[in-house]
């Protein structure tokens, strides 16, 4: 049987989804390995959506608190706020209490990629405030580590991304995610994938 991943996100302007676009293509790439994109449901009506400007949203599917249990392993995705995860997603999380309840998702693993406003925005905090959440479930938080190599130690160019994970900053929301990004991106993908697979073999 393949190997699980779901990749699951919440967007508002669309920097994470191209994030966990990318992921999915580094997932992809290892052998058994059958990953899938989920976006949490949207908590802002229309009318705020419009206000902020908001594209519509994707045809990347819902995803539901149950649908978790089907995959081996995650990595979840969300912009910040105010050096947290946003709320749609903490909602999403929220909603995972019978989950919790039977450690349905203990052991499995999970990483985390982000997208921020600016560069002391929270690419750090973000993740690290959304270990808590792994925690509680039991899960395995995976990080990336320096394992992209030296696209780690960039400095001429401004670069998302953390050893939490993959990121980007969106700036005022033109900006979109640069070459480099997309490439951490990538090897988060396929780096948590062959670490899924080998949990799920029990050859780690």
């Amino acid at each position: 049987m393949a190997t699980k991943l779901y990749i699951v996100f919440y967007s508002t302007y669309g920097h994470v989804e191209k994030l966990a676009h990318e992921i999915k293509k580094g997932a992809d790439s290892v052998e058994g390995v059958e990953a899938k994109l989920f976006q949490v449901p949207e908590t802002l009506s229309d009318e705020i959506l419009g206000k902020l400007s908001a594209p519509p949203k994707s045809d990347v599917p819902i995803i539901s608190p149950n649908d978790l249990t089907e995959a081996d392993g995650f990595v979840f995705g969300f912009p910040t706020r105010f050096g947290m995860m946003s709320a749609q997603f903490k909602a999403f999380l929220d909603a995972t209490g019978g989950l919790w309840r039977t450690q349905a998702l203990a052991g499995k693993p999970a990483g985390l990629f982000y997208s921020t406003g600016s560069q002391g925005g929270g690419q750090e905090t973000t993740a690290l405030t959304a270990i808590t959440q792994l925690v509680h479930h039991g899960m395995i938080f995976v990080p990336i580590g320096y394992s992209f190599g030296a696209g780690m130690f960039e400095m001429e160019k401004v670069k998302g991304g953390s050893p939490y994970g993959a990121g980007t900053y969106a700036g005022d929301g033109s900006r979109q995610p640069s070459q480099l990004e997309l490439e951490q991106a990538f090897h988060q993908g396929k780096y948590i994938a062959a670490i899924t697979k080998k949990l799920k073999s029990g050859s780690a």
